[in-house]
Parts: C-alpha cells; structure tokens; sequence
C-alpha cells in the first residue's frame, strides 16, 4: 500500500512521566488523516469496545502490551460492512485513546524497502537511508539505552545487540501468548512493536474449546495466523526486519541471531511459563516438556476448555484416592465439549458438490487447482466431514466415558511428576501451599471470550454502558474470584429506555457466570 495502516490514528504527542517513563499519546478513530486513503479515518463502537477491553485485560495478566485510557463513542454514524457480505449497516463513531511507550513497529523500517522483483512495489522512503539511521538511532537510545550506553563506539555491534534483544522480547511475547490461548488475528510486520508489546487489537480471540489449528480471524481463509503458527510467523516477521535493518545490519549477522536465539528463548520461556501453571515449582525435568503436549493433545481429543481446565488442576490431589479421582474426573469432563458443541465444531464448511469439484480438479489439473485452492485445506475438509460422519453416532454417554479415560491416564501421569516434586522437599504441606499459590497466580479464571464481549458490546449499541464497565472490572483481577464482585448498574433516565431493552436481551444470554466455557449459540460470533 506505500504506507502503514488505515490511517485511522492521529499522534497527539508525549509525556514524561516524573518517573522518567515515556508515553506517548494515540487517537484512534478520530476521523480524516493525511493516510486515510478512501477510507474515513473512524473507528466504531465494536471494535472499539473490543481494543479497549482487551488491552487491559492483556496488561492485567501481566502481559506486555499497549494500553487504553478511554473509550469514547458518539451519536455521528458510519457505514460499516462487518463481514464484507454486502449487508452494510450504520453504526456509532468511536474513539479509542492508546498509550505506549511507542506504537513504531517493524513494518515502519519497511518504508525504505526497495522495489520488489515480482510487483515493482517500493517503499515510500526508498534510498533515504539518511531517516533510517536516525529512526534505528532514536529507537535504541530512547527504548534500549542500556544498549547504547554499551556500545556506543561500534554501530554494527549496537545494531546486532539490539536486534537480538528485540528478538528475544518477540520470542518470550509470543510464549505468553500460547500460555494463555490468546491469538492475535493479524500477526503482519505492521503489527509487531519495536520494543516486544502486544499491538493493534483487531481480530483477536482467546481460546476456548483447545484447538491447536484454531483461527480468530473470520477473514483468514489459509490460517496463516493460526494459535500453531504465532511462533513461526512472528520469526519470519523478525526475518523480514532484518532485511529492512540493512546496510545498519549485515543480513549475515542478524539472520544469525535469529537462528541462534529466537526458538531456544521461545521454548525455554514457554516451557518455564508451563511449569508454573501446573504448579512444577520445585524442579526441572526433561519429562516436563512432554507431559506438557501430552496434556495438550488430552485437551485436543476431549475438546477441554484451554483456560478452565488449567485452573481445575490446581484442585487436583496427588492422593490416590479413587473417589478423589472420580470426583475430579467428573469436574474435568464437565469442562469438556458435549456432542452438540462438536457437531458445531465439525460441521462440514464446504457444500459437497465444490468440494467434489476440487478433488478431481486436483486430479485432472493440479496447476489450476493449486492457484484456486490448497491441499492442506481440502485435506482439513474431508476430515471434519469424518468426524461429523463419526459424531452422528456417539452418544453423551459414549462421548463422557471416552473422556473421562483420556484424562485419567494423563492425570495418572501428572500424579507421580508432582509425587516426584514432594519426595524433593522436606516440609510436603509449604509445598503444597507454594504450589497452589503458583498455578492460581499464572491460570486466570477470566479472560476476554468473544461472548463476553458479545454481551458488553450489544448492550453499549443500545445505549447500556455497564457491562463493559462490569467487565472491566473483572479483567482489572483476571486471577481471584469474583465473590464481592458487585455489577455496575446504570440508571440516568435518557439511558433508561434504550437500557431496559438491553436488559431483556442480555438477561437471557449473559447470566452465565464469567468464567463459564462458552454458551453454544458463542460459535456462531465471527470476528473479521
């Protein structure tokens, strides 16, 4: 596009905090900027509310992010086609205030990009290499200037010291975000920040029903952005920032700091981070990676809820009891999806006759097939088409004694690594008591699903504005539970009508506890 964005943000400026601490200011959504191409520079209310909440609750769970002051909506409308389906609708301008330390990201070193070999594209600063070391200068003494300080008499060395750093922070970013099941929705070099913050919430999800392949996106039709795919995809955004870092920093040596640092510090940060939320406080074994994916591929095959059956496991008692056991198998399972959740989840998305068409397209001519269509994705169609084949047949009584025999033989598992974890120590009970206090501070009971937001964002378009106050609240104390959580409740009389008709609505979706796993009609919501 020769530039970055939607030109929907407007800088206001910076703050120095008396700390020292730098913040800068961002509107977003206020309307025309010198970028807004033939879009209108306006943000609405849905989206608005989403970035809003999020952001917070990203920092709440102490995840390094952007922040939001404010979100302030008006009566002046704009047409929006949310699912580019050709049915437009009006809805409310709204603005949202940002606050980070800086919003420059790796795309904003992509300016000076030469011409492309195959499209001819150029960035809009090709050849002033003069404003790239002045950015690459501003952004390393500003934001590392340890660094600086470090390496002040060699460029190249400064440069690589940096990127290495950044690379790093990008790797241990990524890892908190599988830890929690949060997926970005848009991981593309405009969309990573300079200095490790989660940036630009757009399409964005947490994850329920545990699904490695899952996909926030409405809109991302080949999964590049996939839960799997964050950790690679965000390497190949470092890639892409080392080539736009030349000739500041050689290809040979950054693409060496890549290879050398990125994968080990995701892994190390991520199993470190895993070990925490099964409440492994004591040692570090080998084992512990594979018990991880065990667990995951156990969360996979029942369809268990990624965050409550993380925070369950903090219940679990390492005696043997069979009662014990029984009883938490009945509390695991219970988190698990029911037939009709997966007859959702598995439901075949392409009508039968394209997909025969494709198939003996992919025969007949693979060329014509392979611009118009994937084999990774024919090959996930024909097995959803299976299991909703398989589905058919299993009952709930079936399906609960599949899984309760699933999570038995992993808790089995689980048992003697936290068996081995009191056999290390001399005093069983303080550690228990560690242990316990480890998982709940790094297994939230709360986290932003697309239907609470669903629920926060209708009543706000009909003029209630206490449910995103409610869920802030909420996410302000992702960890504890919500006993003395009292709901906000508005009352101004312009705000009455509009908010007793909210009520009724949200009066029969939203009565569900905040931390439940999702209602069924939940799978329908499609963030684009």
């Amino acid at each position: 596009a020769g530039q970055l964005g939607d030109g929907a943000a407007m800088y206001l400026g910076e703050v120095l905090s008396p700390q020292g601490e730098r913040w800068e200011i961002q509107l977003k959504g206020a309307g025309l900027t010198p970028f807004s191409r033939q879009a209108d520079g306006r943000k609405v209310l849905r989206s608005s509310i989403r970035e809003f909440l999020c952001s917070e609750a990203m920092f709440h769970l102490g995840i390094p992010t952007t922040r939001a002051g404010t979100c302030v909506t008006s009566d002046s409308k704009v047409v929006r086609d949310i699912f580019y389906d050709g049915n437009p609708k009006n809805e409310r301008c709204t603005v949202v205030l940002r606050i980070a330390s800086t919003f420059i990201r790796f795309g904003s070193f992509e300016i000076f990009k030469p011409p492309d070999e195959y499209t001819g594209r150029k960035g809009p600063s090709v050849n002033r290499n003069d404003i790239r070391i002045q950015m690459l200068d501003y952004v390393i003494s500003t934001f590392y200037p340890e660094i600086q300080e470090a390496h002040s008499d060699n460029n190249i060395q400064r440069n690589a010291a940096f990127f290495r750093e950044i690379t790093k922070r990008t790797a241990r970013l990524v890892a908190e975000w599988q830890c929690v099941g949060f997926c970005h929705g848009v991981l593309n070099t405009d969309n990573m920040s300079i200095v490790g913050l989660t940036i630009d919430y757009g399409p964005f999800g947490f994850m329920d029903r545990y699904d490695p392949e899952h996909i926030c996106n409405g809109s991302d039709n080949t999964g590049r952005y996939a839960y799997n795919k964050q950790p690679e995809i965000c390497k190949w955004n470092l890639g892409k920032l080392a080539e736009a870092l030349v000739p500041e920093l050689p290809l040979e040596i950054s693409e060496l700091i890549l290879e050398e640092e990125y994968d080990a510090e995701f892994e190390k940060h991520y199993l470190q981070k895993m070990r925490k939320k099964l409440g492994l406080i004591q040692l570090e074994l080998e084992e512990d990676s594979k018990l991880v994916s065990e667990l995951l591929e156990t969360m996979h095959r029942t369809g268990g809820d990624f965050t409550n059956i993380f925070c369950l496991l903090s219940s679990f008692s390492v005696d043997p009891d069979p009662s014990n056991v029984e009883d938490f198998l009945e509390k695991l399972t219970n988190q698990c999806a029911s037939v009709e959740e997966l007859k959702v989840a598995f439901k075949p998305q392409m009508d039968p006759r394209q997909l025969s068409m494709m198939l003996m397209l992919a025969q007949s001519n693979p060329q014509l097939f392979a611009l118009i269509g994937t084999k990774a994705n024919i090959n996930k169609e024909l097995e959803r088409i299976e299991q909703f084949s398989k589905l058919q047949q299993l009952t709930a009584a079936d399906l609960l004694s599949r899984n309760k025999r699933h999570w038995k033989e992993w808790l089995e598992k689980y048992r003697v690594r936290l068996q081995k974890e009191i056999e290390s120590v001399s005093d069983a009970d303080a550690w228990n008591t560690d242990h316990v206090k480890v998982m709940n501070s790094n297994n939230p009971k709360y986290i932003l699903r697309n239907y609470i937001a669903q629920n926060a964002i209708e009543a706000a378009e009909n003029g209630d504005f206490s449910e995103v106050r409610n869920v802030l609240k909420l996410l302000e104390n992702p960890f504890q539970e919500a006993e003395d959580f009292e709901e906000i409740k508005e009352g101004t009389e312009e705000e009455g009508a509009s908010a007793a008709a909210a009520a009724c609505a949200q009066e029969t979706r939203s009565r569900l506890p905040y931390c439940s796993k999702p209602p069924l009609w939940a799978s329908e919501l499609c963030v684009t």
